[in-house]
């Protein structure tokens, strides 16, 4: 095997290979690299643009179209077409119940708190999957406009993403062929763009305004000695300019005398007049009348009214600046710098109402579309060990993590992570009654603990019996910068807590933590299959736990026929649970689940009632 140098300081391979930044984005997403003059610059491949849409299109036989070609589906065959899928990453069913209006596709509900799954066709689809569908699509025109292999990446993600998003940003990224380098928040990336943190002499607190296409936040940051810290983030993840377009065809439906729901039945001219909003609040960013016909339909807006129409809007993004800035104690006043961030930022209107509230003037001259993925590109540039200019931080060599159900790695601490660094997860038992956890902790890149190095493992004793689920208990790793892991684990409910010190990455030759970096390359995509098979049979078997001792408890509010066609049922997924198919898995387990759920909400909505007679609520 030849033999490949590594930077212990970053974990990094170096090779004489182009890094990317990627900005994997709710409705678009793109791609940014370090041209030969030093300059980061987006990829526009072959003249299809440089913003891909965060769209994925599955036809009959399960073939693949992602960004421009997938949009057009959209209005033709909309429960095969996912967008927004940035939204649903590392999310549960539960967390994402209130906004299933939203979605045209069918989301896996199985009232739990698994990871959510998509259908499309007769197949399961995580988040995982679709991210990575749109980061392939990145990857290969990267790979085509520069002439050669792209296999490693920096990632950008939201400011409030939580672990178990940013390992799910991370897990696509692997199953896509990409090595990721580090995830890198979207406001740090913006502001590396503009050349600030470069020098680790500067200090600033900044605010970075992002306001997408359906998703608004606001970051306040401390950057001092290179050092990028979030302070407070604020926002709302279904505001943006989607909203603007919404308002504006309301505004014509009204003004033509259309009904609202007659317009919503014909897609065609819903998507139509929708796409021709949108062109009107382009418009009006540069000029004071819009006036267009579609067919009988007058499509007029004056700028007076169409910031009329938005002002509402605008002003939640400007109550939620208000509220980041009580949350970090701060004034307008102590705010260095205000960045803009995302293509809803170009309308005038909303630029002058970030100018009033912060008193100074925003910074926009790189393109609001562009300026994440140009800051991830320079990103990459530093991990790369291209820029003498900046002091890189020390960051643990390899990944972090315990081991769960399954014999899977979790990892809670991900490798070029800056040290001294804090992260946690919550966890929770999968036996009734069970007293006991045993945490093991593991240092390596697969996705199988036994593929990795064990460096510990401890029991959590004392949990207080309770039914599987119910515990809840914080695993938490604190690596201080002498590269001393502590692992603490606590139980919320009844306050058990146990600990345990380990140093973890040395006593590793260099030569093997270049083979663990190599190989979790090599195995990336059959590691992320084997572990999505896993987490499909760690459901199945826990469904099949539940649905069995479901029956035995209260058969005598059963039918005998409901009883029959849920052993069925059950039976299927022993099936599916042997053939080892992801899908056939997930696919007899949510029709166990689509079967059970009616009469399971019965015996329950029973057993409460029962349970409430006679007694006094005060």
């Amino acid at each position: 095997m030849a033999k490949i140098s590594i930077n212990l300081a970053t974990g990094s391979l170096q090779k004489e290979e182009i890094i990317v930044g990627i900005d994997l984005g709710t409705t678009n997403s793109l791609v940014a690299f370090i041209n030969p003059d030093k300059n980061p610059q987006v990829i526009n491949d072959a003249g299809k643009g440089i913003l891909v849409p965060s769209v994925v299109y599955f036809n009959n036989q399960n073939d693949v179209v992602v960004g421009n070609e997938a949009k057009e589906f959209l209005t033709t065959d909309p429960t095969n077409t996912i967008f927004s899928v940035k939204r649903l990453l590392g999310r549960s069913y539960n967390d994402v119940a209130d906004h299933k209006a939203i979605f045209s596709y069918k989301i896996i509900d199985d009232d739990t708190d698994s990871l959510v799954k998509i259908q499309a066709g007769n197949r399961f689809y995580t988040p995982i999957e679709l991210s990575a569908e749109i980061l392939k699509e990145l990857k290969a025109r990267a790979e085509h406009a520069l002439k050669t292999p792209v296999n490693r990446a920096v990632i950008t993600v939201p400011a409030y993403f939580n672990d178990s998003q940013r390992q799910a940003t991370r897990d696509a990224g692997k199953l896509a062929g990409l090595d990721v380098m580090r995830i890198v928040n979207e406001p740090t990336a913006a502001s590396l763009a503009y050349g600030i943190g470069l020098d680790p002499s500067q200090q600033k607190t900044i605010a970075v305004y992002d306001l997408g296409g359906g998703t608004f936040d606001v970051s306040i940051l401390q950057i001092q000695n290179g050092i990028f810290e979030v302070l407070a983030t604020n926002g709302n993840t279904y505001l943006g300019g989607d909203d603007f377009d919404r308002l504006i065809l309301n505004y014509w439906i009204e003004k033509n005398n259309l009904n609202l729901a007659e317009v919503a039945e014909d897609n065609i001219l819903m998507q139509t007049l929708r796409l021709k909003a949108e062109s009107a609040k382009k418009a009006l960013s540069t000029q004071n009348l819009f006036n267009e016909q579609v067919g009988e339909i007058w499509c007029t807006l004056d700028k007076q009214t169409f910031e009329q129409l938005i002002a509402a809007k605008v002003e939640e993004t400007i109550t939620a600046c208000k509220n980041a800035l009580a949350d970090a104690s701060l004034t307008s006043n102590d705010i260095d710098e205000v960045i803009l961030v995302g293509g809803s930022t170009r309308t005038p209107f909303v630029k002058q109402a970030v100018e009033n509230f912060f008193g100074k003037t925003p910074q926009d001259n790189i393109n609001p579309d562009e300026v994440v993925a140009l800051g991830a590109a320079i990103q990459a540039d530093v991990l790369a060990g291209n820029r003498s200019d900046i002091l890189l931080l020390d960051v643990t060599p390899l990944s972090l993590g315990i081991e769960t159900m399954g014999g899977l790695m979790d990892v809670i601490i991900a490798r070029n992570s800056k040290v001294p660094t804090k992260a946690g997860r919550q966890y929770t038992t999968s036996l009734d009654g069970q007293i006991n956890m045993k945490i093991s902790v593991y240092q390596g890149e697969r996705d199988l603990v036994k593929e990795n190095r064990k460096l510990a493992e401890f029991d959590l004793k004392g949990i207080p019996a309770m039914p599987a689920g119910l515990p809840k208990v914080d695993i938490n790793f604190l690596l201080n910068a002498d590269g001393i892991l502590t692992v603490q684990a606590i139980e919320l409910r009844s306050g058990v807590k146990q600990e345990i010190e380990i140093t973890p990455s040395y006593g590793l030759s260099d030569d093997t933590v270049e083979k663990m970096l190599i190989d979790s390359i090599t195995h990336a995509k059959s590691d992320v299959e084997q572990r999505m098979l896993i987490e499909a049979r760690s459901e199945g078997e826990q469904l099949l736990y539940t649905a069995e001792r479901f029956i035995e408890k209260h058969a005598e509010h059963l039918t005998a026929s409901e009883i029959a066609e849920t052993k069925i049922h059950i039976e299927a997924l022993k099936t599916a649970l042997a053939s080892q198919e992801k899908d056939a898995i997930l696919k007899k387990a949510d029709e166990l689940n689509e079967f059970t759920r009616p009469f399971a909400e019965r015996v329950m909505d029973a057993a409460i009632s029962t349970a409430m007679k006679g007694k006094k609520i005060e």
